[in-house]
């Protein structure tokens, strides 16, 4: 069967990360939610995304094809539900479209809204959705622990060194080639999941759930509270709280981040803290793209949401709910504004636009450290985010 994963309303929901990938390429818990559909159904997942995103991202149809919606996790009677689907059925949660099985020419029809010939099935039960950008970590937690069972099961950790201080009665995974010693490590909130080639340096003190996949990197003395998720090679130090950084994003040194996402080929200076808690302990509000002003999260901790490529200089304070787009660089003293447009630069005192020749030169840069080319098609989304943000950006 040829699975595809489909975009729908929470796409622009959740920009600015959604800028630069589809939903299903979000990270929460250990795994992107495709890996998660991916390692369930024992099967390559594509995408029916933005056509800019669509060359990284490409769409593969066959004459049968089941579609399921992006932004939806995984989970057994979901994924056995989807698979007693009849051509030309769909499965409907709460009038949303969950999963259907379609045919070639029907996935045409749906591409264009044009649904018809569909027999609807309800799914009664539950479904966990991520519409929004404060809901990755609300429930990085649940998808802690249902990836760490996934990537688990009937495994064996590797050892621990004796160096190390292990508590509580939750699991602990070492994935091979991953470094520990000296940490503290407490189980008694929920499992730990090392990556490998992993390293949590001597002096860390780690609660769960917490995940770190591979080559990621925690520094010295970090304090780690869960449930918290860090990508491949990102490293971390200081304090941070119930956030995730989807891949390849740094926070190396002394500073506060909580209830927070940051996306990938991030920069966070020393001494960058966020605010997730208002002064008179009121809900969050946070910017949303698609109604252009701020909404209220009705969360009371909301703290730092980071688009891919962003900086930000030493001792950077974000005020609570703050969202930077793609490719912002933020430096000075003082509260830069709560919603600062990609493309940005500068700080309280002010923005200008951030040329995007000089952005894509320092994307280069970043991503060489790594290995990692910005290729053309890199370069076609990051330029596609330049013209679709440039009416946020009248300085």
């Amino acid at each position: 069967m040829n699975y595809i994963l489909f975009d729908d309303y929470s796409w622009e929901q959740l920009l600015p990360l959604t800028f630069t990938r589809p939903p299903s390429e979000i990270r929460i818990g250990i795994l992107k939610i495709r890996e998660k559909w991916a390692y369930r159904l024992e099967a390559t997942c594509y995408y029916l995304t933005q056509d800019y995103l669509s060359d990284k991202y490409p769409l593969k149809t066959q004459e049968e094809n089941i579609l399921i919606n992006s932004s939806v996790l995984p989970d057994d009677n979901l994924v056995d539900q989807i698979h007693r689907l009849n051509s030309g059925q769909a499965l409907v949660n709460q009038d949303e479209i969950v999963a259907a099985r379609l045919t070639k020419y029907q996935v045409d029809d749906f591409r264009n809204k044009e649904i018809r010939d569909i027999d609807v099935v309800e799914y009664p039960q539950e479904v966990l959705k991520i519409n929004h950008p404060w809901e990755i970590f609300l429930n990085n937690a649940y998808a802690i622990r249902e990836d760490f069972k996934l990537l688990t099961e009937n495994r064996e950790s590797q050892p621990l060194s004796h160096t190390n201080r292990l508590l509580g009665d939750h699991k602990l995974f070492i994935e091979p080639g991953a470094q520990v010693e000296c940490a503290t490590i407490n189980t008694q909130e929920g499992p730990v999941y090392i990556g490998r080639d992993a390293e949590i340096m001597e002096g860390s003190v780690v609660r769960g759930p917490f995940a770190m996949a591979e080559h990621a990197v925690l520094k010295i003395s970090a304090k780690i509270y869960g449930p918290t998720t860090l990508g491949p090679w990102c490293k971390v130090g200081g304090e941070v709280n119930n956030s995730i950084l989807t891949g390849y994003s740094n926070k190396a040194h002394d500073g506060f981040l909580g209830n927070a996402v940051v996306g990938e080929w991030c920069n966070l200076g020393a001494d960058t803290n966020n605010s997730n808690l208002k002064n008179n302990y009121a809900s969050v509000k946070l910017w949303s793209y698609p109604e252009e002003r701020f909404i209220d999260t009705r969360q009371q901790f909301c703290g730092l949401i980071m688009g891919d490529h962003s900086k930000c200089g030493i001792n950077t304070m974000f005020n609570t709910g703050t969202v930077v787009g793609v490719n912002a660089n933020i430096y000075g003293d003082g509260f830069p504004r709560n919603f600062i447009p990609s493309f940005s630069w500068g700080g309280a005192q002010g923005f200008k636009e951030y040329r995007i020749d000089k952005a894509m030169e320092v994307a280069e840069k970043v991503m060489k450290r790594r290995d990692i080319k910005l290729d053309d098609m890199d370069k076609r989304i990051l330029q596609e985010v330049f013209k679709r943000t440039s009416k946020y950006r009248q300085f």
